[in-house]
């Protein structure tokens, strides 16, 4: 099974689309699912991430060839284009490092609030939620979308869920390769 953690509907609405999930909950939280794959909006921040990520644990008693995936949008400077795919390695959070993937480099801060200023190279709020709540399983990956140059309010739903659109088919292809 793929499980998919998502901050916004905005971003889960492209995997909706693409695969036609059907709508269901858990609790307070929106599912969309199909026999292969459960998709979870968690809201923003990490609590949310935690949160949201622990009831499809706890819920699904996931195996050990299961996948968890956590996708999103994020800010980043100037180095990276928008729409640009980025492979999480770790994350920083309260200025600990936590190691998700060896196999990349790509470093993440997780900030609490929105940052519009260019003080990292990449930042979102939900990244360390999900490492927390996933530490302990094996098939971990974070994919992050370069929505804006530390400009948030400049993203639009539209915006995420077609930054989304655009690297689906590169995320599957590299998680069940």
């Amino acid at each position: 099974m793929l499980y998919i953690i998502i901050a916004l509907k905005s971003e889960a609405q492209a995997f909706v689309d693409k695969y036609k999930l059907t709508k269901t909950k858990l609790e307070n939280f929106t599912l969309h699912v199909d026999e292969n794959m459960t998709l979870i909006i968690s809201g923003i921040g990490v609590l949310n991430a935690k949160i949201a990520t622990t009831k499809i644990i706890e819920k699904f008693k996931p195996n050990e060839d299961d996948i968890f995936l956590n996708i999103g949008i994020c800010g980043a400077n100037k180095k990276h284009k928008i729409g640009e795919l980025l492979e999480i390695a770790s994350v920083i959070y309260k200025n600990e490092n936590f190691l998700i993937n060896e196999n990349t480099s790509h470093v993440i801060n997780c900030e609490d609030s929105e940052v519009d200023k260019d003080n990292f190279t990449i930042v979102d709020m939900e990244s360390f939620g999900f490492y927390e709540a996933t530490k302990e399983i094996k098939n971990i990956y974070m994919y992050k979308v370069v929505s804006d140059h530390f400009e948030p309010k400049q993203v639009t739903k539209e915006k995420a869920k077609l930054l989304i659109s655009s690297v689906i088919n590169e995320i599957m292809k590299k998680v069940l390769s």
